[in-house]
This record gives C-alpha cells, sequence and structure tokens, in this order.
C-alpha cells in the first residue's frame, strides 16, 4: 500500500502489534526499531521506552495501532539486572565513557545492603549529563559531547525494588532492580557507589521486563532474520491488546461500540451494567472490547465512558 507524504511515495504495510525484541549490544534502540520495520515492511513503528546502546533485553517494538498503547507500557514497571564496576567513575556513567574520578574503597556486601533501603521508594535523582534529556532545547547528550557544561535537576522517580544478587568479583557485584518510569540505572548505579564511600559506573545492564513483557516474549534480531516469509513473521507479533494487560477492559454491545467509534460516550448507569463496572473506578483508563475485540481506550467518569484513543483494528 504506497501512501503519499509530502509528494514522496512512503511504501510500507499496515502491520498491527508489538514485536518484543531481545536487543543486542551495541546497537541503538532507533536502529533496531528501523531494522525491524523494514523487515515486516510495516508503515508505522515505535519503540515502547529506549534502550543504551550498551544494554541487552527487552525492547518491545509497537507497529500500527499498537503505538496508540505506548504510553501504557511505559507508564508499567520494569526490571533490569546490572553489574556495577566499583572504583571508577565515567562521564557517561557507563564503560563507554572515559574515566572522571577513581577510588581504592571497595564496599562489602553488607555495607551495600545497608545503603539500598535509601534508593527504594518515591526518591530523588539526577539523570546522567549523556541523557536525552533537553536542556534549553537542546539534548543533554550533544552538550556534554560539545564539552558545554549540563545541569540537570534532580526528577522525582519510583524504585519498587532493588536488590544485590552478589559479587561477581573483586570489582563487580550484580543487582536486580524493579523501577517506575524515567529512572536511570546509570545514576542508581553512580549514586549507589558514591553512597558507600567509592566511585562507580554500570559495566553490564539487561532489562529484563516491560509492563506485561518479559523474556519469554522475547525474539532475538538474529532469530527474526532467520525467518523467511511474512507469514511466519507475523505470527511472531502479540496482539496491540496485550500491552494493555494491566488495564480493565469492558465489553460493549455492538450498538454502544457503534457509538463510541462516532465518538460518543456511552452511559453505563443501568442496574444491568452493574456486574460489567464492578471493576473499574472513577476516572480508570478502560479497554472497551466489542465482538470483534478492542475497539477504543476509554475514560471511566461519572457512569459513562468516554473515547480517549480509538484503535482501528
Amino acid at each position: 500500500m504506497a501512501h503519499r507524504h509530502n509528494g514522496r511515495k512512503r511504501r510500507g504495510r499496515a502491520v498491527n502489534g508489538w514485536l518484543i525484541v531481545d536487543k543486542p549490544s551495541g546497537l541503538t534502540s532507533t536502529a533496531v526499531v528501523n531494522r525491524v520495520k523494514r523487515r515486516y515492511d510495516a508503515a508505522k513503528a515505535g519503540h515502547g521506552g529506549t534502550l543504551d546502546p550498551l544494554a541487552t533485553g527487552l525492547l518491545p517494538i509497537a507497529f500500527g495501532e499498537a503505538t496508540k498503547t505506548v504510553p501504557y507500557v511505559m507508564d508499567g514497571l520494569k526490571t533490569y539486572r546490572f553489574s556495577l564496576r566499583f572504583g571508577v567513575r565515567t562521564e557517561t556513567d557507563d564503560a563507554e565513557g572515559a574515566v572522571e574520578a577513581e577510588s581504592d574503597v571497595r564496599p562489602t556486601e553488607d555495607e551495600i545492603r545497608a545503603a539500598l533501603p535509601q534508593f527504594i521508594g518515591d526518591i530523588q535523582q539526577t539523570p546522567p549529563i549523556f541523557s536525552a534529556i533537553k536542556v534549553g532545547g537542546e539534548r543533554a547528550y550533544d552538550l556534554a559531547r560539545a564539552k558545554k557544561p549540563v545541569v540537570l535537576e534532580p526528577r522525582a522517580i519510583y524504585i519498587e525494588d532493588f536488590q544485590l544478587i552478589g559479587y561477581t568479583d573483586a570489582d563487580h557485584a550484580e543487582f536486580l532492580v524493579t523501577s517506575g518510569k524515567g529512572a536511570y540505572m546509570r545514576s542508581l548505579a553512580r549514586d549507589l557507589a558514591q553512597a558507600v564511600g567509592t566511585e562507580g559506573h554500570i559495566a553490564a545492564l539487561r532489562r529484563l521486563t516491560v509492563g506485561p513483557f518479559t523474556e519469554n516474549d522475547a525474539i532475538s534480531l538474529d532469530e527474526l532474520d532467520s525467518i523467511g516469509q511474512i507469514a511466519a513473521l507475523e505470527q511472531r507479533l502479540l496482539p496491540v491488546a496485550a500491552a494493555l494487560d494491566d488495564i480493565p477492559a469492558l465489553m460493549l454491545t455492538e450498538t454502544e461500540a457503534s457509538r463510541l467509534k462516532n465518538g460518543q460516550p456511552v452511559s453505563l448507569l443501568k442496574k444491568a451494567d452493574l456486574q460489567r463496572i464492578a471493576g473499574i473506578t472513577e476516572g480508570d483508563t478502560v479497554l472497551a472490547k466489542g465482538q470483534d475485540g478492542p475497539i477504543a481506550l476509554v475514560r471511566y467518569s461519572a457512569g459513562e465512558v468516554q473515547p480517549i484513543r480509538l484503535l482501528n483494528l
């Protein structure tokens, strides 16, 4: 199907759904999206949360209508495993950057465990200067690379869990983290090292889960490249609604569904509706479904649902 776009022909198939890629180290998240998009010959694709080039693991890629559900994936919890190299701080807070500071101090496992609670819950975190955060309209990493001063404000983030798995050698310890949106593992590693009286950076980072997606859902780029036919590739896609596992669902009648598709609210005030709305509370985002599957993301308020995003599936 060819679309006309700014006078150019933009090719691509209408592909809808999620592909959960196990990203290899050394590629940017954007490079992975572009490669996968070409592989599927898809008109539209985006990802559910950037991974640093050095990081590996779950990079959920949304095709077509699934791009409308990306915010719900990014708002979910994520799990990471990382290796912290004690004794060296780098300008990028990972193994790529130039060394900025060194220390001979190596904390004991007990000292590390004693420091972890201060990083759990709602905390303030200063992002790495090598990050995509905008400062006065410019990306922080562009300023940092140009050796311009970068001052980033601390921001509120949420860390649900932060565990020490153990020392792998005298200089490296492994950690497991469950975090909310906008948390930087590189900052967590840097700050923890400083809290135990030394310096540190992330030597290796892997994302294990993103929202409802786990390693069981994931496919490597090599595996993807070995699949010849488009039909077989399509079978690896998860449905658009897979991103919305944590969101309550609401079944609509055909009449209600067509009202919603026309942008009109649907009232749920009758006695017969009580059962349908039992698990839904005021202000909730809900996935409205019809006979043929998902119809829209809606907001439930004052006894009715209003469409937020229609899903054209």
